[in-house]
């Protein structure tokens, strides 16, 4: 990747969930674009995954540094903030998976609610203790999802920033609370917040149990690929690299208590989603499991989850109008990359699906990748 080009001084960056799949992404953006020092504040549940920051951290030495802290701590928190003293802080962890809030929502209103809330008021704390100048160049960037809008009509306006939140689901319900009190914190107590709210998210060291890397494996094993419903369902994609460097731009250019939508221009069902994947496979890993003639096969429909919004779409006209983004990638690029990392790290995820990565910390026991589904979550 090319140098980022920024005539700002290097910052001191705190991350929240930057074990995960975004925020790994966005960590891995910092260390090798930019001469930020990075503080990654991350709980390592089931899907953060020190191994997907490596090979970057090890070549970044002092200039990165690692807490594992819950959001919910406060005295960690507030700790780790005196000891690093950064100038941004970049809010990433979250529970973030639809099935999981619908079978248990009480992780997620712990996280996504009292933990933004618990950070907030010990940023606050932090920020009102700078000087003048360090408090007007401080920002804390908030990284929310597009499922706080709701459900899309076919045919109806994507959304846009003033679009009205409605969520569905448990999960999305919480994000949306946590943007409310992101804003609250903004306009009540002066805090230069800024938000942002993706679209689905794809690329390299995605936890399995989402749509795409769950299909690739289950692919390459010869299992079926199961797809709620009919496979209508309509989703905004955006490849992770992309969205790490909006991220970073928003931070960095972002117009203070405004929030940007980033979107990857690629709105597609999800039956085509995976129905495009089989077509690289094919090209991609001809080798097919015993007894399969063609990965299409294997597609299978399944019972549809509860609340299951129809389709989410992206205006990503402020960011592009007023900070210059547009993606890299198209869906089939960007598609195309992720399965090739797929293919060429299997030591990766084969360590994800057996837990390996997980008991060599917190012992046997810990929960597994859900089903597939389509959701996103900023994490």
């Amino acid at each position: 990747m090319a140098q980022m080009t920024d005539a700002a001084p290097a910052r001191r960056i705190l991350v929240t969930g930057g074990a995960g799949f975004i925020g790994s992404a966005l960590v891995r953006l910092l260390l090798a674009e930019t001469d930020a020092q990075v503080a990654n504040v991350d709980k390592l549940t089931y899907a953060g995954n020190p191994e997907s920051l490596a090979d970057l951290t090890a070549a970044a030495g002092a200039r990165y540094r690692f807490h594992r802290v819950d959001i919910c701590a406060r005295d960690a928190l507030t700790s780790v903030l005196a000891e690093f003293r950064p100038d941004a802080v970049m809010h990433l962890a979250a529970e973030s998976h639809v099935d999981r809030s619908i079978d248990g929502p009480d992780a997620f209103l712990a996280t996504n609610l009292l933990g933004t809330g618990t950070l907030l008021e010990v940023v606050r704390a932090y920020w009102g203790k700078l000087d003048a100048a360090a408090r007007a160049a401080f920002r804390f960037h908030h990284v929310s999802t597009d499922e706080v809008f709701g459900d899309l009509a076919p045919g109806a306006p994507p959304f846009c920033e003033t679009t009205p939140y409605a969520p569905s689901s448990p999960y999305a319900a919480s994000k949306a609370g946590s943007d409310h009190l992101v804003r609250a914190w903004g306009r009540t107590y002066g805090l230069p917040v800024v938000l942002s709210n993706c679209s689905n998210n794809y690329g390299p060291r995605q936890f399995p149990e989402k749509l795409i890397p769950h299909m690739i494996l289950n692919a390459l094993a010869g299992r079926p690929l199961p797809i709620y419903g009919d496979g209508a369902q309509i989703r905004d994609w955006l490849h992770v690299e992309d969205h790490a460097r909006a991220l970073y731009l928003v931070l960095r250019c972002g117009r203070v208590g405004e929030t940007y939508l980033i979107g990857g221009a690629s709105e597609l069902s999800n039956l085509q989603v995976v129905e495009m994947l089989c077509e690289l496979l094919e090209e991609l890993a001809p080798v097919k499991p015993a007894g399969v003639a063609r990965y299409r096969e294997l597609i299978t429909f399944v019972r549809d989850r509860p609340g299951h919004d129809r389709r989410y779409g992206i205006d990503a006209g402020k960011i592009r109008h007023e900070l210059g983004w547009m993606p890299r990638e198209t869906f089939a690029s960007g598609l195309r990359k992720t399965l090739a990392w797929y293919l060429e790290h299997r030591d990766w995820w084969q360590r994800v699906l057996s837990g390996a990565y997980r008991l060599e910390r917190l012992g046997a026991g810990e929960p597994g990748p859900k089903p597939a589904t389509d959701d996103q979550g900023a994490s």
